[in-house]
């Protein structure tokens, strides 16, 4: 029983403390009854403000009365209702009063805001109870006021007294008629059981309010503790919405801060950092916007938001969506039958009242659904005196399989879970629905679960027991209250404030009251306890489909997994370990399946006999690598308990080291997580514990023993449930000596598990602290600073000087830790299950002790284990370095793991050549791994991937757990551009430490200070990185030179003039290693022009820049100019003026254009004045130059930047627009046009057409081909561009296998003489000019940062890092999505369109971006294609010297070669030209004397940094650095190559490696490839790898391999005969030595047979050259030549030299040509009768050879060769001139057939001709294919040679 209100109190306004009708006021207490506190509930502090939440507050006129409950939670967590009925009472106006009395400091100006000279003041009747019964307390209050306002005769104090003194049962269900004595009459309703939440309609209006969706929301933040505001205008409504939130989440009680109503003036308690629910009036809205983490529920709008911080876990699926259908179908009836064409009549909606109830159902039987089987996860580990319970998370979880969900975890580890657990715990209590719902209806639930409608006659039948308990009986219309009448409420009376009430008689009541309920008898409720049900098992719910189980695949197949697992288990105990180790990988990978790893657990418990199981070494491992791979899948949790189980097993396996040494398991499964999860301790703890209990009680119940079955069947919780049934029975020493057992029996499991505890966390070295490296022993900060890294701790416990008296520390650090991690675990659970103070003091001096008794008998088990012989791991290999390449990081072992390529993990068929063990080396140059692959039938591999330090591109960490291992280890992913990824994974034995010094080295290898600590550099410095590069002084040229180049730069560079713009940072683009590259664009010189440029170039030179010039001038692209007939420089350095050009010194100082070389091709008529101020309008200077010239045609390809913005505009704009440009840029803009003019003047054509330099010829019609360029114009991403559309332009006819119908010829004369390609989005607002000669040409190039993005993306594409079913990932899709090709097309179309134009005799100028990036493989490619010179080995390497690194291409910065172009990223813009070079060469590969392993081998090494060729940004940077001339200089050590072309001339003399043998060139053939991305292949340099010996690009690497592979391989083996056959494997053999193609074969088998003969052998070259000679003659003298020979050495159809007619298969090194031409080049003709050459060839007698006349000659090497001596024999039988090194030399050199003689002529001669000799002895010798310059010692030797000559051609 208890009072129905403990307190009456009025509360007033406060007119002491008042704030004038607008401020705030405050109210106070009036009277109060009783004044005494109840001792049972004190009075609650802050009644007055919850009174008047919204402030107190006077206004002009009356409100009607309001009522409202607050709830107010006092410091025990009672809550106490408040129930506040507010009236207001009129005032005279204070204000008014106040100006009567004439303060002066009150302000005038207030009077006239006021006019009421009455005010009304609120006051509050307050009742405040521990029950809820809002009507009751609105009926009781009104009560009062009726009386009061309507002046009744009933005395307002004896209506409180009987308020007060008023007693109702708590809950029983009976109903209470209560009267106050003023004629009233009241029933009161008590529920049946209290402990059912009474909600009224709240929950039903709360779903009203809000909706499904959003109370659903509410309730999982309530649950998962989130912070929850109510806003409302109405207070009754707060109190109502928060009333029905607690109700739904019954049977969960909310424990945090739960205030209804919360006053204004504590809106700061809305900060707090707990979570609660509050309810606010929406009146202070403004004031919670800036809540950060509060979820706002506002019930006036319907509407609930979360701010983005708060992310609320809702209900697992498929309850979620069950709960909402169940929700709607109460809510929403009609939505079922909304579609129906016949709708149910009668579908009404329940009352509110019982629609309420409904709902609660729904939510009960939700919580039915999640707690289902909760009670078999309690452990019990006291039963006397009073029930100790403990949950057991971590179980329950994994066998509902929900450890994933979200939502259940929060729930389980909050407040309300705990508050679940202690007060539902105990077996032995009365029950109620929830107990019964969850224990005996969780079948029924679970078998309709899918069906709603059985569903709702569930909830219906809950929803009718819940509405029973708040309402028994049918309702009784007993209430008798009166209201006030209406016309009193309003009338004036009540200028009579609310009367003082008499205290005394009050309190006599209240009295009265209490003296006779002491002599009433004491009332006897008689509480039902009993056994609390525990309902089906979680293994039983675990079987149905219920839970949906994660692991359900795997439970289904799994039974021929446990097979596997049993049989592995067998066979190790029966010593098969072949058999076992067979097993082993399957085995590891069934771990993986919960089943597997409690069968493992359950199959080791049958080998452990009396607790021991000793076994040997060999088993030893087997059942560690099991026990380790079991406990790496399971999650620290401990989820299914298998670690549980594991505990008893790893203190019972071992085996014996030595004499009286055992090792156990336990030493060896420590490195997992779960051992330092102290949850998971204790819930071991406690299971035992629980254990024992129950076996001490079965024990004393059956002294007799009954049978064992009914024992088991006997749950811990139902024999607690028993014995707490009888506890009163029992006597006072039964009670103690109970407890007593209880204690001791805890006592002892905890010394047990102070014991399990050290096993596991002391490490079997206890110099190493694993411990401090996981998470688990969050105190150990205090001592990890003495932490000495792992590595060197190992070493220093050794050197600690024992004597000194120090205990050895490392150990005593160690096992401080351990000490109070385990102290930490006995404190909290000793104190949970009650163990005495005694014993746990004498538990805390135990432990140390048992730790150090640990710590000694592991020291033994230490250094015997250290003397085993270690498990044979695979010895390291170590890797065959370069000459020069040093080691920085010996190795360190690491597994490769595979990555998303397939074809190395035996996906694809193959071996499982990776997981691979072995270890990486960082090298000065390469990071290497070699190692074996773990799969046991491939373990004789060697598996080799390396790549360069300097094309690591990405790395990252990532964690690895091995297949085969126990750990997930740390490991890195290392990503290269030269297309290799290594995902290696750290061995245990690699200390974390180690693994980041690797990465620093790593880094500081990749991205040196400066470019000279590149491995280029550095070679065969050994130590420290010399970043100080000297050169011997015997190259003293060499150092001056590079200094006064410089020197005199900076020099020219100040004497000039020099005004400066203002400086504006380079953007990111430009940004480069020298400070000096900034002044690019800033420096303008000024008008004054420097006198020298007009000198020639020998007077004004010193000495020592002579022999600069005479090093630039011998630099290649000056050869090719020569070649190409631009400009010569003779001898004097005087020109020949009648040339068009001429090779301008102008830039020898670096000084007008930084990225340029020395020398340049300019117009003859250009000054070099004009020129310094041209080059301002162009971006970084790069004025237009001349590259290349069509020898036919004479056209001009023309290079340069793209134009300054203004420099733009000025240029398009007609000269005779309005001059309002400034003069100077006028003036340049006109020396620009001058300067184009001079260029189109150049060409043969345009003096033709219109005289030179007259603009007779010209109309304006001639200029209107503009609209040809649409197609290109238009190109978005990717053009629609015909192939023929440059044709047209170029006015020739559209060949017709390229596509499209040949067109007559249209408009020849409209070709414009020049054409300028620029980029599109630069020209805009240009305006095309008819009288100009030029034409722009607009295009879209691409962007550097697109090239950089789309070859991150190929990367990924084509080394995927890991390998997806994804259809979106596959690898066509991601090569599509990274636009390489795309890239590449247009690259290619461009290149296309200007050699068409450059053949159709128009010139071209390439004028995009800066310069260096599109425009030098666009120029690069265009001179490819179209001479043929340019596509040999001399040819290419001009070129790439002449147009990548002379017009400085930026190497370093585009590769990221150093630390300050790191931030830039690498952009392969040269790779991007070799792959166009490689697409040409599928299409044509007969046109190229270099093999695409050339170009292979080039695209590896130009981001390897082995040679220098390819560092730095230009010739300047590598003049100022002494790069560009060291190599004339003596060179340091010949075995390191500084050149990549030097070492690729050295390769090539011994091995055909870079030979393409197809090679057959048409003469000045012009190549147009076909440039769809349907014609484009992808390169297989980005695909391919060779796993046995590494990247084929480092040559020595993989000779040296082969030798030491040879020598092993020449041991005697002594098996039978060996099969010639052998498996060549994708991805690791290289094919090419596996399988070589038929040429290579042959001249290798040539080589080793004469090696057998021991003649010395030739070279390759030389046969091969005989060989096509041989053939060449044959095929010349047959009558009919054959089509094979033909075809392969001088086919002429064009179509058929397209790949189709020959296929030309590529392979890591060679190449290979399918017999058909493998036959024809080696074959004899076909034809029948032998060949003449044959005939000729057998009379071989050096003297008889027929020697018509014979004797010495000096001939002109072919290009860029020197003039050499030869002997030369004239042969009139066989028709040849034939030349020898010697007279004595047998072999000849070279033949020249005098049937493609044309003409002897005198000569003249030319640079490098032998000195001192006469101009008459030079004659020439024209045949069909070149021109042969000869000279004689004398005039009159050569005149009889030419007669010779002539009269042998004559006589043919």
């Amino acid at each position: 029983m208890t009072r129905l209100a403990d307190y009456f109190v009025v509360v007033g306004y406060d007119l002491d403390k008042r704030g004038g009708l607008e401020g705030e006021g405050q109210g106070r207490i009036l009277q109060r009854f009783p004044e005494k506190d109840w001792e049972d509930s004190p009075f609650p502090q802050g009644v007055e403000l919850f009174c008047q939440p919204s402030g107190w507050q006077l206004v002009p006129e009356r409100q009607p009365a309001s009522f409202f409950v607050a709830v107010l939670t006092d410091i025990n967590s009672e809550r106490h209702y408040c129930a506040c009925f507010t009236f207001w009472e009129g005032l005279d106006n204070p204000q008014l009063q106040k100006t009567e009395a004439s303060e002066a400091d009150e302000a005038d100006d207030e009077l006239s805001v006021v006019q009421s000279a009455k005010v009304f003041a609120p006051k509050s009747l307050v009742l405040v109870s521990r029950l809820d019964y809002t009507e009751v307390f609105r009926n009781c209050l009104g009560l009062v006021y009726t009386i009061y306002v309507d002046g009744l005769s009933a005395p307002l104090e004896t209506v409180i007294g009987n308020l007060l003194t008023c007693i109702i049962p708590i809950a029983g269900g009976s109903q209470r008629t209560i009267t106050l004595g003023a004629g009233d009459r009241q029933v009161i309703q008590t529920p049946i059981d209290d402990s059912l939440p009474v909600s009224g309609s709240s929950v039903a209006q709360l779903f009203r309010q809000l909706g499904i969706v959003n109370v659903l929301y509410l309730f999982c933040a309530a649950l998962t503790e989130h912070k929850i505001l109510f806003l409302s205008s109405s207070y009754q409504r707060l109190t109502d919405a928060c009333r029905g939130l607690l109700a739904i989440m019954f049977p969960l009680k909310y424990s945090f801060t739960y205030v209804p109503i919360l006053p204004g003036k504590l809106l700061e308690v809305l900060s707090t950092p707990t979570p609660f629910i509050i309810g606010v009036n929406s009146f202070f809205r403004s004031e919670t916007q800036e809540l950060l983490d509060v979820i706002i529920a506002d019930l006036d709008g319907g509407t609930v938001t979360t701010p983005e911080c708060v992310n609320i876990s809702l209900l697992p699926e498929p309850l979620l969506q069950q709960t909402q259908t169940a929700l709607s179908m109460i809510l929403d009836q009609e939505l079922e039958f909304a579609d129906h064409a016949f709708p149910p009549l009668s579908a009404q909606p329940s009352a509110l009242k019982i629609q309420d109830k409904e709902i609660r159902a729904v939510f009960l039987w939700l919580f039915a659904r999640l707690f289902q089987g909760y009670r078999w996860c309690l452990h019990i580990i006291r039963i006397h005196p009073e029930p100790v319970i403990r949950f057991h998370k971590a179980a329950f979880l994994g066998q509902r399989s929900l450890t994933e969900d979200d939502f259940l975890m929060k729930v389980l580890d909050g407040m309300a879970f705990a508050g679940f657990v202690s007060e539902r715990g105990p077996p032995y209590r009365a029950t109620d629905l929830f107990d019964d719902l969850v224990a005996n209806e969780v079948e029924r639930i679970r078998q309709e679960e899918a069906c709603p409608h059985k569903v709702m006659n569930h909830v219906k039948e809950l929803a009718e027991q819940l509405f029973k308990n708040e309402n028994p009986y049918p309702a009784v219309a007993m209430h008798k209250v009166q209201r006030p009448s209406e016309n009193r409420q309003n009338a004036a009376h009540s200028q009579t404030p609310f009367p003082a009430l008499d205290d005394v008689a009050v309190q006599l009541f209240i009295d009265h009251a209490a003296a006779k309920l002491k002599t009433a008898p004491p009332m006897v409720k008689s509480e039902l306890k009993g056994m609390v049900p525990s309902g089906p098992t979680l293994g039983e719910l675990r079987r149905k489909p219920y839970t949906v189980d994660r692991n359900g695949h795997v439970m289904a197949n799994s039974a021929r997994r446990l097979e596997v697992v049993r049989n592995c288990i067998t066979y190790i105990f029966e010593n098969k370990m072949l058999e076992a180790k067979k097993l082993m990988p399957a085995v590891l990978r069934a771990l993986k399946g919960r089943t597997a790893r409690v069968c493992l657990t359950q199959e080791l418990n049958q080998h452990v006999l009396q607790n021991r199981a000793v076994l040997d070494d060999q088993q030893f491992d087997y059942i560690i690598r099991m026990l380790n791979c079991t406990l790496q899948d399971c999650s620290h949790m401990d989820e299914h308990g298998i670690a549980a189980a594991l505990l008893p097993l790893v203190t019972a396996f071992c085996r014996k080291l030595g004499s009286g040494i055992t090792q156990f398991a336990y030493s060896c499964v420590q490195e997992h997580m779960v051992w330092t999860n102290m949850q998971f301790w204790e819930a071991m703890f406690y299971g035992d514990v629980q254990n024992h209990i129950r076996a001490l009680y079965l024990e004393t119940e059956d002294g007799e023993q009954q049978q064992q079955q009914q024992q088991n069947s006997i749950s811990a919780l139902e024999l607690a449930s028993e014995q707490n049934r009888l506890w009163p029975t029992l006597g006072k020493e039964m009670q103690t000596e109970r407890v007593q057992k209880e204690e001791s029996t805890v006592f002892s499991q905890a010394i047990h598990y102070a014991n399990r505890m050290s096993y596991l966390l002391l490490p079997l070295d206890t110099s190493k602290n694993r411990l401090l490296r996981s998470t688990g022993l969050a105190d150990v900060e205090s001592v990890s600073n003495s932490y000495v890294t792992n590595s060197i701790a190992g070493s220093m416990a050794e050197s600690y000087d024992t004597e000194s008296g120090f205990e050895d520390a490392e150990s005593s650090d160690v096992a401080n830790s351990v000490v109070r991690f385990i102290n930490r675990f006995v404190d909290k659970v000793c104190n949970e299950s009650g163990v005495t103070n005694e014993h746990l003091k004498a538990l805390h001096t135990m432990i140390p002790d048992i730790v150090q008794m640990h710590i000694e008998t592991l020291d033994a088990v230490h250094r015997e284990s250290k003397r085993l012989p270690p498990i044979q791991k695979p010895k390291l290999l170590r890797p065959i370095l370069l000459s020069g390449e040093e080691l920085v990081m010996d190795g360190m072992r690491v597994h490769l793991v595979p990555d998303g390529r397939e074809e190395a993990t035996g996906l694809m068929g193959g071996p499982p050549l990776l997981p691979a063990e072995g270890a990486i080396f960082l090298t000065t140059y390469r990071l290497i791994f070699k190692g074996t692959p773990t799969d046991p039938l491939v373990g004789e591999q060697v598996v080799t991937r390396s790549f360069p330090i300097a094309s690591l591109t990405k790395e990252k960490r990532i964690s690895v757990s091995l297949p085969m291992d126990q750990f997930v280890q740390e490991g890195l992913q290392l990503r290269s551009c030269t297309f290799q990824l290594m995902k290696i994974a750290f061995d245990e034995e690699v200390a974390s430490d180690l693994a980041e010094v690797f990465r620093k080295h790593m880094h500081k290898l990749r991205y040196p200070q400066h470019v000279q600590g590149t491995f280029a550099f550095t070679v065969g410095q050994s130590g420290k990185m010399v970043v100080e590069h000297k050169t011997k002084d015997k190259n003293q040229s060499l150092k001056t030179l590079s200094k006064n180049l410089v020197k005199s730069a900076k020099r020219t560079i100040n004497r000039q003039y020099v005004t400066r713009k203002k400086y504006s940072p380079p953007t990111w683009e430009n940004r480069s290693n020298f400070q000096s590259e900034l002044d690019d664009d800033e420096i303008s010189v000024s008008e004054e022009v420097d006198q020298q440029s007009s000198l020639t170039l020998s007077s004004t030179i010193r000495s020592s820049d002579r022999q600069t010039m005479s090093n630039v001038v011998e630099r290649a692209c000056c050869r090719d100019y020569q070649r190409l007939g631009l400009g010569t420089l003779s001898n004097s350095l005087t020109r020949s003026k009648n040339e068009p050009f001429r090779i301008s010194t102008v830039n020898r100082m670096y000084t007008v254009c930084r990225s340029y070389p020395g020398l340049l091709i300019v117009p003859q008529s250009i000054p070099d004045t004009t020129i310094q101020r041209i080059c301002r309008c162009y971006r970084q200077n790069r004025f237009p130059v001349v590259c290349w010239r069509n020898s036919r045609t004479k056209a001009v390809l023309l290079r340069s930047a793209g134009l300054h913005a203004k420099g733009v505009v000025g240029f398009f704009k007609s000269p005779n627009a309005p001059a309002n440009v400034p003069a100077q840029a006028e003036s340049t803009s006109l020396e620009q046009e001058k300067y184009l003019q001079a260029i189109i003047s150049s060409m043969p054509s345009y003096s033709e057409s219109s005289g030179r330099n007259t603009l007779s010829g010209f109309t304006s019609t001639h200029m209107s081909t503009s609209g040809k360029w649409g197609s290109i114009r238009g190109s978005g991403r990717l053009s629609a561009y015909n192939p023929d559309v440059g044709t047209r332009l170029a006015g020739k006819e559209s060949p017709q296998p390229n596509g499209g119908p040949s067109e007559a010829l249209f408009l020849r004369q409209q070709k414009a003489y020049l054409y300028i390609i620029g980029d599109k989005a630069q020209l805009k607002g240009g305006k095309q000019d008819s009288f100009q000669h030029w034409e722009v040409v607009p295009i879209e190039v691409c962007d550097v940062r697109q090239v950089k993005n789309s070859f991150k993306k190929l990367m990924k594409a084509c080394v995927p890092s890991s390998s997806t079913s994804d259809p979106n990932m596959s690898f066509q899709r991601c090569l599509e999505d990274s636009e390489w090709m795309a890239l590449l097309h247009r690259v290619l179309q461009v290149s296309v369109l200007v050699v068409e134009l450059l053949d159709s005799g128009s010139s071209v100028m390439v004028s995009l971006e800066d310069g260096w990036d599109v425009t030098t493989q666009v120029v690069s490619l265009v001179q490819l294609l179209s001479d043929p010179y340019y596509r040999t080995f001399d040819g290419f390497r001009l070129l790439v010297e002449k147009e990548w690194l002379s017009f400085g291409h930026r190497f370093s910065h585009r590769g990221a070669q150093t630390l300050g172009s790191q931030s830039s990223g690498f952009t392969p813009v040269f790779l991007q030209f070799l792959d166009c070079v490689h697409q040409i060469h599928l299409q044509f590969p007969m046109e190229f004397e270099f093999s695409q392993y050339y170009l292979k081998f080039l695209a590896y090494h130009y981001v390897s940094n082995r040679f220098r060729t390819f560092l730095l940004d230009s010739d300047y940077e590598r003049i100022e650095l002494g790069v560009l001339y060291e190599e004339k200089g003596e060179r340091k050590s010949p075995q390191v190559c500084k050149s990549v072309w030097d070492y690729i001339d050295r390769l090539n003399k011994k091995t055909p490696v870079f030979y393409n043998y197809m090679f057959s060139p048409e003469d000045d053939e012009v190549l147009r490839p076909y440039t769809f991305i349907s014609n484009l292949k992808v390169w297989d340099f980005y695909m391919e790898e060779t796993l046995s010996e590494g990247p084929s690009y480092d040559w020595e690497a993989g000779v040296r391999q082969e030798r030491v592979a040879e020598e092993t391989a020449e041991k005697p083996d002594s098996g039978g005969p060996k099969s010639q056959r052998r498996v060549v494997w994708p991805c690791y053999d290289s094919l090419s030595k596996a399988v070589p193609d038929a040429i290579t074969k042959l001249l290798q088998d040539l080589q080793s047979l004469e090696a057998e003969l021991g003649q010395t052998s030739d070279k390759w070259k030389d046969t091969w050259d005989k060989m096509k000679t041989t053939q060449r003659t044959e095929s010349k003298l047959e009558s009919k030549p054959s089509f094979s020979s033909s075809l392969l050495m001088s086919s002429n159809l064009s179509h058929q030299r397209r790949s189709q007619g020959v296929y030309l298969q590529e392979s890591g090194v060679g190449s290979s040509i399918n017999l058909a031409c493998e036959a024809s080049a080696t074959s004899t003709p076909v034809a029948g009768r032998p060949s003449t050459s044959t005939l000729y060839s057998q009379f071989q007698s050096t003297e008889s050879e027929n020697r018509s006349f014979e004797g010495i000659l000096f001939k002109k090497g072919a290009l860029l060769k020197p003039w050499k001596p030869r002997w030369f024999v004239l042969d009139k039988t066989k028709h040849q001139l034939r030349y020898y090194e010697s007279r004595q030399d047998k072999e000849c050199k070279g033949v020249i057939e005098l049937a493609d003689v044309e003409s002897v002529t005198p000569g003249t001669p030319t640079m490098g001709a032998p000195k001192n000799i006469e101009e008459k002895a030079f004659f020439d010798l024209k045949t069909t294919k070149r021109v042969y310059n000869f000279c004689a010692q004398d005039s009159l030797n050569a005149q009889l040679w030419m007669d010779s000559v002539q009269s042998c051609l004559s006589d043919a």
